[in-house]
């Protein structure tokens, strides 16, 4: 279903009981909500959670900031390694305000606050904009955005940028799967044909390139996330894969450190991804965090 949020149409799933305690997904780069497993949901659902996903803007069936245009990345991540001041067309801080806007829409007053890589610093952004409807906070494969931090591998950067070798389907697919694949848990692998229907599926649904590009830039401009950390005051669990080659777990371990008593998990063998057996490790962790920090009614 669809709901008006922060002056936007936002594509939202929402399950589980109505008057359960609430868990908010946030999900990160160009993803969409359907990048969630399916079986992680239902296992916040059997939890007794109620689960909120949606598509951030510019990805899935939610508004296209079209009118924005498409930014140079090139110049864009120059000005970022220089430390130049960013324009983005929105920012993080604009998608936290599309999440509370969700939340109102829905006639959400708290949650827990769960993102994945992009989406884990738009939760971080939610915290700081609004910690008084946030139950506890979860940041994913995800970062404090701090400038001193490492970047992504150097292939996984090359691959990330370089354009399919083909523009038709089966090109992006292919070029899709083999960046996939880089990224994704060595010890948790996936068969190719699964990943190969995920990508189809989620390409059918709404593929938008253009909204990755303005996505990245939004994250390049968040520079000052880091120093505001500190300010918070909420239960906090950081996830982190030690084989993430996307997003070093060095960018994990920060923002735990950054935020007071923030609790830093790290599972062996995890990439930038949700495998089965990944997903089982950090559910065993993070239900028990859930419980622990919900009201009781």
């Amino acid at each position: 279903m669809q709901v008006s949020a922060n002056g936007l149409h936002i594509e939202v799933d929402d399950s589980g009981p109505a008057h359960a305690p609430v868990v908010l997904l946030i999900m990160g780069l160009g993803m969409q909500l359907t990048a969630w497993p399916e079986a992680w949901v239902a296992a916040l659902r059997q939890a007794g959670f109620r689960v909120i996903r949606f598509d951030n803007r510019d990805a899935g069936l939610s508004s296209q900031m079209v009118a924005a245009g498409v930014p140079n990345l090139f110049w864009a991540g120059l000005k970022h390694k220089l430390g130049w001041r960013q324009k983005p067309p929105y920012t993080l801080s604009d998608m936290a305000q599309d999440t509370l806007g969700v939340m109102d829409a829905l006639g959400i007053r708290r949650a827990h606050v769960a993102g994945a890589s992009m989406g884990g610093m738009i939760a971080q952004r939610v915290a700081l904009a609004a910690p008084e409807r946030v139950i506890s906070l979860t940041s994913i494969m995800s970062s404090s955005g701090a400038q001193d931090l490492p970047d992504p591998d150097a292939e996984v950067l090359r691959l990330l940028y370089a354009p399919p070798a083909r523009a038709d389907l089966n090109g992006v697919v292919d070029h899709t799967l083999k960046f996939l694949q880089l990224i994704a848990s060595p010890d948790y692998p996936q068969p190719e044909a699964a990943l190969r229907d995920q990508i189809v599926n989620a390409m059918k649904r709404g593929h938008r390139p253009a909204g990755v590009l303005r996505q990245t830039l939004a994250v390049m401009a968040d520079a000052h996330r880091a120093d505001l950390l500190a300010q918070l005051r909420l239960p906090t669990l950081v996830i982190h894969g030690d084989a993430d080659r996307m997003v070093p777990l060095a960018c994990g371990q920060d923002t735990a450190r950054r935020i007071p008593g923030a609790r830093m998990c790290v599972i062996p063998g995890m990439g930038h991804d949700f495998p089965p057996g990944a997903c089982q490790r950090m559910l065993e962790v993070w239900l028990p965090f859930l419980s622990h920090h919900t009201p009781l009614s």
